[in-house]
């Protein structure tokens, strides 16, 4: 059963992602899109929070939880560590409003695949998940109300990761990721031409720009817990991704086109750009340096809360390629440092009740506080979510469904930006199993 669950899990998320955009953020136009949250929807339902480590979940922020676990799990003889498997989703409905009116999107996404597998004192983890997703489509309209510029962009960058972590002493352990960064963004650019009198010209004018994405970043992690009385534990975490090169293979092409019916684009002639003698036909962009760091208190398999605090060094981005200037030649947006601050924990009734199936679920809460790093005409894009979620078991091992709901606003409306109000449906299963266990004979 659990295995028919699992492939029905991923082709529903594989057609939905294929047939949608990762994102229809406007504010995926800059850099390389929308960060994508590398977490699991466990992570998501806590407010982000990821200090967290046990030995039936796995912590995809953190290559130090690969590692073991101080979880006591005494009826598969005292072997404390499944190997782990997650997989997860979500989707999301986001109303866009801005001074000249509001829009309603939706979008379905696959998030990430996972699984975690412990060797004595070592731990290793292999995944894929998004880290960026371009997908929206702006207009801008003239004085007189018709239509000047219409803006497009899809795409975004994939990360595969391999991680290993090591005990050093019960309690305290380390790891690293290794990732493996790859994908493609485009951006088109359609400027819609009149005559002297108003009228729309036949012909109009579109830029296409295209970059393939490819390069490796690393990121280091390290978990301690101990108990600090008899009752209660303390967790906490710190990781720190040193910054990145990303090499960006480009091509632009300029093209007069032709608009027909339902908005459909024609080509009539286009030329390719001359990147080679402008420099651009090969550019590096920087992944910035990223710190996280928290912790928490809890009492095991009963309840947990902590706080986490991340901070990344967005100003250090840039991409040659693109230019965000107006038409006064003023630049319109900058990259300054990102920071997010979460807070949230869970609570299990009782975790090996037999009586009542729901004293065994885990219920969890949180709210994040973000900047983004993006400041457009002045305005910080800020981001904030409460978020909720339940851990349901099925199966045997300790293996569960997990199902979370997030509502939040990004963005503002000052400055004639737009400002996202989203709704976020989050699920996964973290399935555990035993690949290693020894086999005994009467």
């Amino acid at each position: 059963m659990i295995k028919k669950l699992v492939l029905v899990f991923i082709a529903l998320f594989a057609i939905q992602s294929y047939a949608q955009e990762g994102t229809q953020s406007p504010y995926s136009i800059y850099g390389i899109g929308s960060l994508k949250f590398k977490g699991t929807v466990e992570n998501k339902s806590m407010g982000g929070l990821s200090v967290y480590k046990d030995s039936v979940h796995i912590n995809l922020r953190n290559p130090a939880s690969y590692a073991g676990a101080n979880l006591k799990m005494t009826p598969y003889n005292g072997e404390t560590r499944p190997v782990k498997f997650t997989v997860g989703g979500s989707h999301t409905s986001t109303s866009l409003k801005s001074d000249s009116g509001e829009s309603k999107v939706n979008t379905t996404t696959f998030d990430y695949l996972a699984f975690s597998v412990p060797v004595g004192k070592f731990g290793f983890g292999i995944g894929l998940l998004p880290y960026s997703s371009v997908g929206y489509k702006l207009e801008t309209i003239r004085a007189d109300e018709q239509l000047d510029t219409r803006f497009s962009g899809k795409g975004g960058l994939n990360k595969a990761f391999f991680g290993a972590g090591y005990q050093i002493i019960d309690g305290l352990s380390v790891g690293v990721d290794a990732s493996y960064n790859f994908g493609s963004i485009e951006n088109n650019t359609l400027l819609i031409r009149y005559n002297n009198e108003g009228e729309l010209l036949q012909s109009h004018f579109r830029e296409d720009n295209k970059s393939e994405l490819s390069g490796l970043n690393f990121n280091f992690g390290l978990h301690y817990q101990t108990m600090v009385s008899n009752k209660l534990e303390l967790q906490s975490s710190f990781t720190f991704s040193p910054s990145a090169s990303i090499n960006s293979k480009n091509e632009r092409t300029f093209s007069s086109v032709k608009i027909g019916a339902n908005d459909i684009e024609y080509v009539i002639n286009s030329l390719d750009a001359d990147l080679l003698g402008s420099g651009l036909l090969e550019t590096e962009l920087k992944l910035p340096t990223k710190l996280t760091f928290g912790a928490g208190i809890g009492e095991p398999r009963k309840w947990f809360a902590g706080i986490e605090y991340e901070t990344q060094k967005t100003s250090e981005f840039s991409n040659p390629l693109y230019s965000y200037k107006n038409s006064n030649g003023v630049e319109t947006i900058q990259f300054e440092d990102a920071s997010r601050v979460s807070l949230g924990g869970f609570f299990i009734p009782e975790y090996n009740s037999f009586s009542s199936y729901w004293s065994r679920a885990v219920y969890r809460a949180g709210m994040r506080f973000e900047n983004t790093g993006l400041n457009v005409s002045d305005q910080s894009i800020k981001e904030f979510g409460i978020s909720f979620g339940v851990g349901l078991p099925v199966g045997n091992l300790f293996s569960n469904a997990n199902l979370g709901f997030e509502v939040g606003k990004r963005g503002t409306t000052d400055a004639n930006l737009i400002q996202e109000n989203f709704v976020n449906f989050n699920m996964s299963l973290s399935l555990n199993d035993r690949w290693f266990e020894k086999r005994k004979y009467n």
